[in-house]
C-alpha cells in the first residue's frame, strides 16, 4: 500500500531543465556560458526568478 502523501511529496517525472549558467569556483560566482556574471543577464532572471546555487550553504557559515 502507497502512502497518500506520497503522491503529493514525491516528483512526478524526471525534469528537462538545464540550467544556462554554471557555478565557477574561483570567482565565487554563477556565469554564464561567454564568462559574464549571470546576474547580469536580465532574461534570465526573470525567467528564473534567481541564479541561487548550493555552493553558498558550504563555504559560507554566515549564509
Amino acid at each position: 500500500m502507497r502512502p497518500f502523501t506520497l503522491n503529493y511529496a514525491l516528483p512526478s517525472g524526471g525534469s528537462t531543465v538545464v540550467t544556462p549558467y554554471r557555478f565557477d569556483e574561483s570567482l565565487q560566482l554563477n556565469v554564464l556560458p561567454d564568462g559574464r556574471p549571470a546576474v547580469s543577464d536580465p532574461a534570465l532572471l526573470l525567467a528564473a526568478g534567481t541564479t541561487t546555487s548550493t555552493a553558498g550553504s558550504q563555504t559560507h557559515f554566515d549564509d
